[in-house]
């Protein structure tokens, strides 16, 4: 067992904690960026002028109408930018245009008013001449067109031809299928202000405050230590604040350089959802073989993202679905093509599982396909090709523990009764003319780490004061997901003291520099690493006090408990003691933690190489009812066996393993992402803007019983305290919802057929798709 995951007697990683700031968030106290201005006075507030184009070259800006409206104080545009105007992850993302929109709502200027109502005032008398362009609106016209940006990877293991000319059955398709909106509760949201030497401060709602702080620091054209970004916590984040808030929080940046005054960005939810980036929507095409007895032979795909108008994180996010296609299937013989359609539209961002959930969607929708064709269960479809020991991924990893996949896939065939509630199931789908019952397995492979291995690094501060209470900062940011909690537990394990020791202070850049974002579900690892090897440090310092107090060797000392004892010793020492005792001896009480993920090496150019720690395994079972009429449908019941390593926080996983399943639930059945396609005035434009539109989970889409448990004996040797991350594989886990809709509209079919299921499967799709297998017994698959 390594170092960092060994787990002493007395841990506080491992028990039940409740979120640290609960309290806060159910009485209202707990304080959000959107709280900060009324502890200003003079806050200026910011207010967009939108594109009413989807493309289009500006042909003039007129803004002296807005200098008219009382309160206005300041318009700001492209021409105010003193350093670099791009707000990107590739500088191919201007903050404000200087010469063309893009996509129908981008920002051409904004206005600063004394309170919101007249900076809103006055964006409405700027007048704006365009020409409009042709615009791309949807992937298939991208393609139509060729209009794709960045590399166009390739994946290839083995001998394609040569598996296809031997397999016994082939089939071939394509798959269409649309992204989601973050619909965080809280919207972006910034407000920089300024002190008398000329430092910026800005107070963000960002999952990624060092590159906040870079994209501030180069529209500006100041250095990097001339502003500081602070992130107290987020109302959600899910992807949507990795990247996206750059822009909003140098918007406020420059507006206080140029008024000397507070700037607030805060975008209302219909400026959110036409302003900012979604999940990737793609198209796939495939051809996959299969021997005789079912098993995969070869697969040949190609997945085109569609990544809006410019390209943001949409690289990486085509990577990763794209090492994720075989999710937990072995595929011996494999081609994958990949490349991103430029399309004029908001720029499409990270989403909780950053590609991984769109790869594997494509797989699960193959199987579910071609089950009834091959006259195989689709439950033993999936089983039969899980991988096993001595296998390797696609690019070439090998794949550590598959057994755990086949564990949980027992573990939940046995917990959840499953052969008996298929019988059940028949009866009532015999007995029932216009609702039908199903219910499906699916598994999760997910691997975890940053795609990109620079950013597999954290740090963190640790302070103990006095009189031993302690201090924590590390780089990670509290959207709601747990980790200040994690991190505490971390700490008090570490330093061996109770946790009501440790206290958690807001992320800051001028704190912890340089760190990444929190992201990739990897912020667990990171942090906790760096905060474990802060507090080890602080802890070697003080071994030898003690052990000088207590008469034995350094090795001796144990920490615990809030108490220090020795080998063979009776006597203890209080923490307090040991702590007071540095001071006098002059011994340092502060460490500045370092952690790096080893292992990893990635070759991009050939896709190939081992760019994951590890992986993270899970299977869930849903049930669901759906009715003829109207497609509508209820999950009955879910039941997940979900694998965290040795769990940090169990209440806090289980809460991130149903909150994830909700979420991909409502991605993969409800969150129906619409533009207008149309040629009129308003092509482009965002048609799902707000929650009357755009349909999220809510307590009725709950599943009537919701079964979750932790992967027993599961420890990850090298990852801290033998964790594993837990933020974004759960929500793939609720492939296995589509895939019982897609059984239920088989039953009211002809026994074999193949159904054809759009994505999201909303009760509208459902009803098409019954309609479809009534008349015509289904989808009709190319097969050789």
């Amino acid at each position: 067992m390594s170092h960092l995951s060994h787990r002493p007697a007395s841990a506080i990683v491992g028990q039940s904690q409740r979120h640290e700031s609960a309290t806060e968030h159910v009485t209202g106290t707990a304080l959000y960026t959107d709280d900060l201005d009324q502890r200003f006075t003079g806050v200026l507030h910011a207010y967009p002028v939108q594109s009413t184009h989807a493309h289009a070259k500006i042909l003039n800006l007129d803004t002296t109408g807005a200098s008219a409206i009382p309160g206005v104080v300041r318009v700001i545009t492209a021409a105010d930018i003193p350093g670099v105007n791009d707000q990107g992850a590739k500088h191919d993302e201007p903050m404000l245009p200087t010469d063309e929109v893009m996509f129908y709502g981008q920002p051409v200027a904004w206005v600063l008013g004394e309170d919101l109502e007249a900076a809103k005032a006055g964006a409405n008398t700027i007048n704006v001449e365009y020409e409009p362009r042709q615009s791309l609106i949807t992937i298939q016209e991208a393609i139509a067109a060729q209009s794709f940006h960045g590399m166009s990877p390739k994946i290839e293991k083995g001998d394609l031809d040569g598996a296809f000319a031997d397999a016994a059955h082939i089939f071939e398709g394509d798959f269409e299928f649309s992204g989601q909106e973050h619909f965080y509760l809280e919207t972006q949201n910034s407000l920089a202000l300024i002190d008398e030497s000329g430092q910026i401060m800005i107070h963000c709602s960002t999952q990624h405050p060092t590159e906040t702080q870079g994209i501030v620091s180069h529209v500006l054209g100041i250095p990097a230590h001339q502003v500081t970004v602070q992130v107290l916590r987020m109302g959600g984040g899910f992807g949507g604040k990795e990247m996206q808030p750059h822009g909003y929080a140098a918007v406020a940046a420059l507006g206080a350089v140029l008024t000397g005054r507070p700037v607030r960005v805060r975008l209302n939810r219909t400026l959110d959802m036409t302003m900012t980036g979604k999940r990737h929507g793609f198209y796939a095409t495939w051809r996959i073989g299969f021997d005789a007895e079912g098993k995969i032979l070869a697969l040949d795909a190609s997945l085109t993202a569609d990544g809006g108008w410019s390209l943001d994180l949409s690289e990486p996010v085509l990577t990763r679905a794209m090492c994720h296609i075989d999710n937990g299937y072995w595929i011996p013989n494999i081609r994958v093509l990949g490349r991103v359609a430029k399309c004029h539209k908001t720029s499409q961002t990270a989403f909780r599982g950053f590609g991984g959930p769109q790869g594997m969607l494509v797989m699960e929708d193959i199987l579910g396909r071609v089950a009834p064709q091959l006259g195989i269960d689709a439950r033993e479809l999936r089983r039969r090709n899980f991988y096993t020991q001595a296998q390797d991924t696609p690019y070439y990893q090998p794949v550590r523990h598959p057994e755990r996949l086949a564990v949980a896939w027992q573990q939940v065939l046995e917990s959840a009764e499953i052969a008996q509630r298929e019988a059940e199931i028949s009866e009532f789908n015999a007995r029932s003319e216009y609702a039908k019952r199903a219910l499906a397995l699916t598994p999760v492979k997910f691997g975890i780490s940053f795609n990109l291995t620079a950013f597999n690094q954290a740090g963190a501060l640790v302070l103990v004061y006095k009189d031993g209470s302690v201090l924590l900062n590390h780089g990670g940011t509290e959207m709601g997901q747990g980790l200040h909690t994690k991190m505490l537990q971390v700490a008090a394990t570490a330093l061996g003291v109770p946790i009501e020791k440790v206290r958690n202070v807001p992320t800051r850049t001028d704190k912890v520099p340089n760190t990444s974002a929190t992201a990739a579900s990897s912020s667990s690892d990171l942090n906790g690493g760096a905060v474990k090897d802060a507090c080890e440090q602080i802890r070697n310092r003080l071994a030898p006090i003690a052990a000088g107090l207590l008469g034995v060797s350094s090795h001796d000392v144990r920490f615990g408990n809030g108490r220090i004892s020795a080998l063979g010793k009776s006597q203890e020492l209080s923490w307090e003691k040991i702590v007071q005792e540095a001071y006098f001896q002059r011994v340092q009480l502060s460490a500045a933690g370092f952690y790096r993920t080893e292992g990893l090496h990635w070759d991009l150019s050939q896709m190939s190489g081992c760019p994951f720690k590890y992986f993270v395994y899970g299977v869930a079972a849903s049930e669901v009812e759906v009715s003829r009429f109207d497609g509508s449908y209820t999950l009955r019941r879910v039941d997940i066996v979900h694998d965290v390593g040795d769990s940090l926080s169990p209440l806090v996983d289980l809460g991130q393993i149903e909150g994830g399943f909700v979420q991909g639930t409502g991605w993969l059945t409800l969150e129906d992402l619409r533009w207008d396609t149309s040629d009129g005035p308003g092509r482009g434009r965002v048609a799902t803007q707000a929650a009357s539109t755009y349909k999220i989970p809510s307590f009725s889409e709950m599943p009537e019983i919701f079964n979750v448990s932790l992967l027993d004996k599961a420890h990850e040797d090298g990852a801290v305290y033998g964790s594993k991350a837990v933020g974004e594989p759960p929500l793939m886990l609720a492939l296995s919802v589509r895939e019982a809709l897609r059984q239920a509209v088989a039953a009211f079919g002809p026994d074999g057929c193949s159904v054809e299921l759009a994505s999201p499967a909303t009760p509208e799709s459902v009803f098409w798709a019954i309609e479809s297998v009534r008349e015509h017994g289904g989808a009709k698959d190319k097969r050789q």
